[in-house]
């Protein structure tokens, strides 16, 4: 069984993905990691990004520039789908092949943009990470160290707090501050899934 975990930025479903591994050794496949797999040296998909972009996409010991990258597809939207083009089939792949290594009962896709893309398909619950857009930006200006206005801009690109709860099968909400009380609570209600999909499977 595929539990698919999604969530906007900053709702903290890394940290909730995390529970389910720590507590039930649960297996993780999870999207951002695989986007960064399929890029690194001697891939097919750093080869395709060096032989369309140049040399000058790449740091001095031969990785993928990410911030160079951006800037690169930021203002031209035909680069920027070509870039989806080449790399979406390449995680899916890659994903797939993932979710064929997992050993546990069942195992949680960690996926951003689950219900924005057309991953509703491969997975068999969506279990929503909810925050407050107010938390989705206070947390990640301080993780990431950016302005307020870029993780508006991301947080518009995304799909609003109300299309992405119109999917949940399940719910977390992660919009209290990290307390040792609020962890606690986490872990119970991450304790309470585990035992709902552990009856599913």
């Amino acid at each position: 069984m595929i539990i698919g975990l999604t969530g906007g930025i900053g709702s903290g479903k890394t940290s909730i993905a995390n529970l389910f591994q720590q507590h039930f050794n649960i297996d993780l496949v999870d999207a951002d990691v695989v986007a960064r797999q399929v890029v690194e040296p001697n891939t097919i998909g750093l080869k395709a990004i060096t032989e369309h972009f140049g040399t000058q996409i790449l740091t001095s010991d031969g990785k993928l520039d990410r911030a160079q990258l951006r800037e690169s597809i930021f203002s031209d939207p035909t680069q920027k789908q070509w870039i989806n083009a080449l790399l979406h089939p390449l995680i899916r792949a890659e994903i797939n092949h993932q979710l064929t290594q997992t050993t546990s009962p069942y195992v949680i896709l960690v996926v951003p943009l689950l219900v924005e893309g057309d991953w509703k398909t491969l997975v068999d619950r969506i279990l929503v990470i909810d925050a407050s857009p107010e938390t989705q930006i206070s947390r990640t200006c301080t993780r990431d160290k950016v302005p307020a206005s870029q993780v508006r801009a991301i947080l518009n690109s995304q799909a609003s707090r109300q299309e992405r709860l119109s999917f949940a099968d399940d719910v977390i909400n992660n919009d209290s501050p990290l307390t040792q009380e609020i962890q606690q609570a986490l872990l119970l209600e991450v304790t309470q899934l585990h035992q709902k999909y552990m009856s599913l499977c």
